[in-house]
């Protein structure tokens, strides 16, 4: 069944920091997409255009140049695109040598008949494609960060128990959040932005540097189709931010465009994959006192019709965002939550 829609609303949705970073200009990630989705071009080239301020931008250390690095010190970037039109769609994981991998993303998509290139051969791919070949996708900033990291952790993997291990070493992460030295929202940071256009064409785009510190060669949910993002031209979009790879198991993306199809409004649908997540999430690492989830997730959704939302497993403070643009302007509206209290109690 598909749904029967009369109009389109343009809209573009995206993670928090798709209104937060300009990298020096004037205007944000969702403002520039909106501006050019209303002039008339591509839907998916004004997403990614607006994503890639964010990615270029050395003050989010959570995507693109400068995200932060995995555990070895290089920054690995995933992304991946949808466009809803054409019923395409490709990806990149594992990057280490071009800035902006959405636009690798959609050069995979455009040059290729595969979804998704990973590793080392995505650098060979980026050359003959014309890419700039980043030797250290590092800055000062996020070379900084994983030094004090590995100084503090180096001594900790003589404990023998790797489990015991694992949580003293991310014991040291949560540490440097307290004391300010990493962003909370950056550690599985990320941008999703999803738009439509007065046509109803409909496109999405999702990029990141991964969780903080990961084994080299982890890739998360965001190249993965219907975990980081996932679009259905006649239906709508979604896309995520935070811990990847509870997304990835419940393939949350593509449930909430499913329940769209069948008549769900996208903040109901957002909150019904949030539900499937916490039902999901047995493995007693990641539960907190309260036996519930104690990482952050977060989906952002629009229908055919442009009516949005934005859901999280938690808001804590109520003052956790995700990023708009509509005729209204750009602006951060409320993540609604799914549970009350934090992921940590």
């Amino acid at each position: 069944m598909t749904a029967t829609v009369t109009e389109s609303h343009p809209v573009v949705v995206a993670s928090a920091n798709g209104h937060r970073f300009t990298n020096g200009g004037t205007k944000t990630c969702v403002e520039t997409a909106f501006e050019r989705i209303v002039r008339g071009d591509d839907v998916l080239d004004a997403l990614i255009a607006g994503v890639n301020i964010v990615e270029l931008d050395p003050l989010d250390d959570s995507v693109g140049f400068g995200g932060l690095p995995n555990a070895k010190g290089v920054v690995q970037l995933d992304a991946a695109c949808m466009h809803g039109p054409r019923k395409a769609a490709g990806g990149v994981a594992a990057s280490d040598h071009v800035k902006t991998p959405s636009l690798l993303a959609k050069a995979v998509m455009d040059r290729t008949d595969h979804h998704l290139l990973a590793g080392q051969d995505v650098t060979a791919f980026a050359r003959e494609s014309g890419f700039e070949i980043d030797a250290d996708l590092n800055t000062p900033n996020s070379k900084a960060k994983w030094l004090e990291w590995r100084a503090r952790t180096e001594p900790l993997r003589e404990i023998t128990d790797p489990h015991e291990r694992e949580a003293a070493i991310a014991g040291v992460t949560r540490e440097m959040v307290k004391a300010g030295r990493i962003n909370e929202n950056h550690l599985h940071g990320t941008i999703h932005c999803s738009g439509i256009n007065a046509r109803g064409d409909i496109c999405a785009v999702t990029t990141t540097s991964g969780r903080a510190w990961k084994i080299p060669g982890r890739v998360g949910d965001s190249p993965i189709l219907g975990a980081g993002l996932y679009v259905d031209n006649e239906v709508g979009a979604a896309g995520s931010t935070g811990r990847g790879e509870a997304n990835v198991y419940s393939l949350c993306s593509f449930l909430i465009v499913e329940e769209m199809r069948r008549g769900a409004h996208p903040k109901d649908a957002g909150l019904t994959a949030l539900s499937r997540v916490k039902d999901n999430t047995v493995d007693l690492r990641h539960r907190n006192a309260r036996g519930l989830p104690n990482f952050s997730l977060s989906f952002y959704v629009i229908d055919k019709r442009g009516r949005y939302a934005g859901v999280a497993m938690y808001n804590p403070t109520g003052h956790s965002a995700f990023a708009v643009c509509d005729g209204k302007g750009g602006r951060l509206e409320r993540l609604e939550p799914l549970l009350t209290g934090s992921p940590d109690a």
